[in-house]
C-alpha cells in the first residue's frame, strides 16, 4: 500500500510565481475584461475641426498684433517733426485725446442704449403677447442687419438737424450743467448725436442677447416667486435679474466693443478736432480713433501711415482690455446657474 505525499508548501507559490512559470505561458487575469475604446470618425472630425478653428483664430490674432507692432515702431521711434500726421507732437500727446474721444462716445452710447435694450427685452420676453413678441423680435433682428453707413447718412443728414432745436432748448434750460454748456452747434453734428447714432446701432445686439438670457430663466424660479405672492415686477427683480446678470454684462460689453470700433457712422457725423472736452452740444468735439483714421488716411503718407496704424494699435489694446474686463465680471457670476 502506497501513500501519496503532499507537495511541498512552496510548490503552489512556485507555480504562481512569474519567475518560476514555464516560458511561453501567460498568466490568466481574473475579473471582467476592460472595454476597448474606439473613436468614431465623426468624433475625430469634430474635435479636429474645433481644434483647427481655435488654432486659426489664435494665429490670426497673433499675426494682427505683430503687424500692428511692427508698423507702429517708426511712428514711435522717429522724429515727430518729420511726421505729416503728428506735426512735431509726440505720439502719446496726439493719441491721448483720441483715446478719450473713443471711450467717451462709446460710454455715452452705452448709457443710452443699455436701459432701452433691457426694457425692450423684458417687454418681449415677459409682458408682450406671444404674436407681438415674435414680431418685435423679428424687427429688432432686422435692425441689426442695416449697414453702418446707412446709420451714418441718417445721422448726419436727418437726425442732426432734427435734434438741433432740442439742443438749443437743452442749453438754455440746463446750461448750468457742464455737459450742456458752451455754444450750441448750428448743424447739430455733435458728440451727443454721434453717441445717439451709436446707441441705435448697438441697440439690436443688446436687446437680442438680453431677450435670450431672460427667456432662459428657470420657470420654477418664476413660478415660485409668483406663488409666494410677488408681483410680476418683483418676480423679475428677484428671479430673472439675478439669473441674467452675467448675460446682461456680456451683452453690454459686446455692445461697447462694437461702439469702440465703429468707423463710418461716427465719421459722417463728426469732424476731426482732437480735443478733450466733456461738452456734448458744441461743434468742437472729441474724435474717436476709428473716425480719425478714416478722416486722415487719405492725406497720410510715409511715417504718417505708421502713426495712424499706431493709433489702431492703441484701439486694439483698449478693446482687448474692455473684453478682458467683461470676462472677469462674467466669471464672478459663473457659480450661479438655474440648478442651484
Amino acid at each position: 500500500m502506497t501513500t501519496e505525499t503532499a507537495p511541498p508548501a512552496d510548490a503552489a507559490s512556485q507555480v504562481s510565481d512569474p519567475a518560476t512559470r514555464a516560458p511561453g505561458r501567460r498568466p490568466t487575469r481574473s475579473g471582467p475584461a476592460r472595454p476597448v475604446k474606439t473613436r468614431r470618425l465623426g468624433d475625430v472630425l469634430f474635435s479636429g475641426t474645433a481644434l483647427g478653428a481655435g488654432v486659426l483664430i489664435l494665429v490670426i490674432l497673433v499675426a494682427v498684433t505683430v503687424f500692428l507692432i511692427v508698423q507702429s515702431l517708426p511712428a514711435l521711434t522717429e522724429d515727430p517733426a518729420d511726421n505729416p500726421i503728428l506735426k512735431g507732437r509726440s505720439f502719446f500727446a496726439y493719441v491721448g485725446p483720441l483715446v478719450f474721444g473713443t471711450i467717451w462716445a462709446a460710454v455715452l452710447a452705452l448709457l443710452i442704449a443699455a436701459p432701452l435694450s433691457i426694457g425692450i427685452a423684458l417687454f418681449i420676453s415677459h409682458y408682450a403677447p406671444r404674436r407681438l413678441a415674435a414680431l418685435l423680435g423679428y424687427v429688432i433682428d432686422l435692425l441689426a442687419a442695416i449697414p453702418s453707413v446707412v446709420f451714418g447718412l441718417w445721422g448726419a443728414l436727418t437726425f442732426a438737424g432734427f435734434l438741433q432745436p432740442f439742443y438749443v432748448w437743452l442749453n438754455e434750460t440746463l446750461g448750468w450743467i457742464p455737459l450742456f454748456s458752451g455754444t450750441v452747434s448750428a448743424t447739430g453734428r455733435t458728440i451727443l448725436t454721434a453717441a445717439l447714432v451709436l446707441a441705435v446701432m448697438i441697440l439690436p445686439i443688446m436687446t437680442a442677447i438680453c431677450r435670450e438670457v431672460f427667456l432662459q430663466t428657470p420657470k420654477l424660479h418664476e413660478e415660485a416667486a409668483l406663488a409666494l405672492g410677488s408681483t410680476r415686477w418683483e418676480m423679475i427683480r428677484m428671479a430673472v435679474f439675478p439669473f441674467a446678470r452675467g448675460g446682461m454684462v456680456s451683452a453690454a460689453m459686446l455692445a461697447l466693443g462694437r461702439a469702440l470700433g465703429e468707423t463710418m457712422a461716427v465719421t459722417m457725423v463728426l469732424s476731426a478736432s482732437g480735443v478733450v472736452s466733456f461738452q456734448v452740444l458744441t461743434s468742437t468735439n472729441p474724435t474717436p480713433i476709428p473716425a480719425n483714421i478714416a478722416l486722415k488716411f487719405g492725406e497720410a503718407h510715409g511715417t504718417g501711415v505708421n502713426a495712424l496704424i499706431a493709433t489702431g494699435l492703441i484701439l486694439f489694446v483698449v478693446t482687448f482690455a474692455v473684453n478682458a474686463f467683461a470676462r472677469w465680471i462674467v466669471s464672478r457670476r459663473a457659480e450661479f446657474s438655474g440648478a442651484n
